[in-house]
């Protein structure tokens, strides 16, 4: 029971920061719909150790701007690429390790791959993701690693 109110209590939290509306009506709603989301995963057996990843907060705070700083590159990049024509725009097929070692490790890997403009993540399997790359500066990107490591790091 404690995890289960512990994860209610998170998720609630997390409607009132991203929600913005406080007034009776909708805290209320928002209480009952976090709560019946909670009754739900509990009664199918997901709530479990892993409900409430307190560990990752840090790692988290310091993995979305990495990101969201990738992110702003390669749209900055890909828009170079379409409005000067003298850039190369190469798409590649290629495969990356994925060495995450748990499946969300890996899906988050492969959806942080896709949010990264000029990448697109087609197949993920448990040793490798297919990625379709426009640039041969994505492919190396990708290639290097540092994505892929940044999300290993989350799951310790």
């Amino acid at each position: 029971m404690k995890k289960f109110f512990g994860l209610f209590l998170f998720l609630y939290l997390i409607w009132l920061l991203l929600s913005g509306h406080y007034s009776l009506l909708f805290m209320a709603l928002g209480f009952i719909s976090c709560l019946g989301g909670v009754f739900l995963a509990h009664k199918m057996g997901l709530v479990d150790e892993e409900g409430i990843p307190a560990q990752l907060v840090p790692a988290i705070f310091r993995y979305i701007p990495w990101l969201s700083g990738t992110i702003i590159r390669s749209n900055i990049d890909v828009a170079m690429r379409i409005l000067n024509p003298r850039l190369p725009i190469s798409p590649e097929v290629i495969r990356v390790p994925a060495t995450q070692r748990t499946s969300p490790g890996r899906v988050l890997y492969a959806n942080s791959i896709t949010l990264t403009p000029g990448t697109l993540s087609l197949e993920l399997t448990n040793s490798d993701i297919e990625v379709h790359a426009l640039s041969l500066q994505a492919t190396k990107e990708l290639q290097s690693g540092d994505m892929g490591k940044r999300v290993a790091s989350l799951e310790t």
